[in-house]
């Protein structure tokens, strides 16, 4: 008896913990939009008021946040200086890719962000960055939206198919 009690717990703990990673995950994707809006917006007052050239504009937007975001954007300087890929679009691409685990908004927008630096001139860089800190937003509205709900939810949802596969093993 003892050891389908036992399994019981694992399973109920395992189904509930995925059920918090699935909160989490939600947590960190908002999270990480955060600071991307933050860093757009330091990007666009670098390149309007000081033309701060592309890795040095990266360099100094990653000082300001250590989370995946900061990541991708040491990851871009690295393949800027390095020179390998001809343009800034393929070098966010490895960039992105070398850091493997990045919410898919995030990607996503930062995947657009690549496209417009460096290809276009100034007015047509500080377009892009402003159509990606306006998706941003809505992305980040998106999220908001009931999210203490969907956060509980996930979580019961976890416990409760924990419980419900304890259940029919028993």
């Amino acid at each position: 008896m003892s050891i389908k009690l036992l399994g019981a717990v694992c399973i109920i703990c395992a189904c509930g913990g995925m059920g918090f990673s699935m909160a989490a995950a939600h947590r960190k994707e908002e999270s990480a939009l955060r600071h991307l809006i933050q860093v757009l917006d330091h990007m666009g007052c670098e390149l309007q008021y000081r033309l701060t050239p592309l890795p040095e504009l990266c360099r100094t937007a990653c000082e300001d946040t250590r989370d995946v975001v900061g990541q991708v954007l040491l990851r871009l300087t690295e393949e800027l200086e390095s020179q390998v890929a001809p343009d800034a679009a393929s070098c966010m691409r490895a960039a992105v890719d070398k850091v493997g685990k990045l919410p898919t908004s995030v990607r996503k927008n930062l995947l657009v962000l690549g496209t417009s630096l460096g290809r276009y001139d100034l007015q047509g860089q500080m377009r892009g960055i402003e159509a990606v800190r306006i998706q941003c937003r809505t992305d980040l509205e998106a999220l908001t939206l009931n999210r203490d709900a969907r956060i509980r939810s996930y979580q019961t949802l976890g416990l409760c198919a924990g419980c419900a596969l304890a259940i029919l093993f028993l």
